[in-house]
């Protein structure tokens, strides 16, 4: 995925963060971290699951993504909204739970390309990115590190076999 963001030179998304599917925005995951034992339970009490992703989509003429289909992922995305307890104002600001749309951003007009750049990736991502299927084993939290670029912070696997 990176080898096809990186064709567009001016697309800095690589150098804020890795591809990765959106499941659970930063509403309610506070800095004392009193959430990440719940999200742990969370991930244990949940099978692993697959995912496809497929053809690009827009949110406004923004940010282009890929659409992700998995009924498994809007059930974790749901729980973890449950254990974390973020605000309404917080799952309205963050488009949680019924305004929930599984994605993985290709790329943003504030990453460096413009709205007609945006149009050519997603007609060429349609023509050469084949429809991918594979099973999520594991879940990663990222840490914003004050400059907007997110560094891997934690892995945290699903289903019974956890640690």
């Amino acid at each position: 995925m990176s080898r096809f963001r990186k064709k567009w030179p001016d697309n800095q998304i690589d150098e804020a963060v890795e591809p990765h599917i959106t499941l659970k925005a930063q509403g309610g995951l506070t800095t004392d971290e009193s959430w990440i034992e719940d999200v742990r339970k969370a991930s244990k009490e949940t099978e692993r699951f697959e995912v496809i992703i497929g053809r690009t989509a827009f949110f406004g003429e923004e940010i282009l993504y890929l659409q992700v289909e998995s009924q498994g992922l809007k059930k974790l995305h749901e729980r973890l909204v449950a254990v974390v307890e973020p605000t309404d104002e917080m799952i309205a600001q963050y488009f949680e739970l019924d305004r929930f749309v599984p994605h993985l951003t290709l790329a943003k007009t504030s990453y460096g390309l413009s709205v007609r750049q945006l149009k050519e990736m997603a007609q060429l991502a349609n023509e050469e990115l084949e429809i991918c299927r594979f099973k999520v084993e594991s879940i990663r939290i990222y840490q914003e590190n004050g400059s907007g670029a997110y560094r891997k912070y934690m892995d945290i696997p699903l289903g019974i076999q956890q640690n």
